[in-house]
């Protein structure tokens, strides 16, 4: 069964275009960790049998259930939190896991996640976590449910990029409060902006001042008098995205104003303005 692209809502309501990972594909990433595992756990029972196994056998047996549990639980909980989500199966085929609002997976997310993986993947040999992907929106296993996080795919396709911020827009754009915009109203807006330069001029404009007086209403502060619509919308399309990745990598923050995209330009401003010096 293959996954279809989901989009990933971030804390501010913000569409995160990713791809959610497809069962094959994890699965292939859970089995390059497994061998992985695997082979430690072996080094380590050698390990144990030529160094501990002279010593009384109910301490013996103990230290042997710590490494046993540390094995199987800490690798996964340990490469998760140090990689921000990717084990080493998962940088094999290219998938991370996040947070369900787009952040990165926190040490409290891979422990939840570790420690339900111990009981479906190892006590009850994966059958729970395949089944709860197959019936999960988002190919969910019952770790990623208990934890709120998501397998996303990083080399899947991407939707066209964000508009390009309009240099006149970004101061405005900056300062903007952007939790009333939902996730539906602003992809109608990057819908518009898409395919804005294949339509009439008369239909551009009418649907253009509809699409911008939904978000001009759900925005402060309201856009500089004189401002195009198409730039507007571009502006607030643009921060958006922009907040969404310093979000998603807090550790890598994005520039305040990014390098444009390459993307054909808005169509031309029906009035001109100038910002406030």
């Amino acid at each position: 069964m293959v996954w279809q692209p989901a989009p990933v809502v971030t804390g501010d309501a913000v569409v995160l275009d990713v791809a959610i990972a497809q069962l094959p594909v994890r699965t292939l990433a859970a089995l390059i960790d497994i061998v992985v595992i695997a082979i430690g756990y072996v080094v380590g029972l050698v390990l144990w049998s030529l160094t501990l196994s002279q010593l009384d056998d109910a301490l013996s047996a103990a230290i042997l259930i710590i490494f046993t549990v540390l094995t199987l639980v800490g690798y996964p909980v340990a490469m998760e939190t140090a990689t921000r989500g990717r084990s080493l199966g998962k940088m094999a085929v290219g998938l991370r896991v996040v947070a369900e609002d787009g952040g990165p997976e926190r040490f409290r997310q891979a422990l939840f996640r570790g420690l339900a993986g111990f009981v479906e993947i190892w006590m009850l040999t994966g059958g729970p976590a395949v089944i709860s992907s197959l019936v999960s929106a988002k190919g969910k296993r019952l770790g990623d449910i208990f934890a709120g996080t998501v397998v996303i795919s990083e080399r899947g396709p991407r939707l066209n990029p964000p508009p390009v911020m309009p240099p006149a827009l970004a101061w405005w754009a900056g300062s903007l409060e952007l939790s009333g915009l939902g996730p539906a109203q602003a992809e109608l807006a990057r819908q518009f902006l898409s395919r804005s330069a294949q339509l009439d001029p008369p239909i551009r404009q009418e649907m253009g001042h509809r699409i911008f007086g939904e978000v001009a209403s759900r925005i402060s502060p309201p856009p500089p008098p004189g401002a195009p619509v198409e730039y507007v919308l571009a502006a607030v399309l643009a921060e958006r995205h922009r907040r969404a990745l310093a979000r998603l990598l807090p550790q890598a923050p994005v520039a305040a104003h990014p390098a444009p995209y390459a993307r054909p330009p808005l169509p031309p401003p029906t009035s001109g303005f100038t910002p406030p010096s």
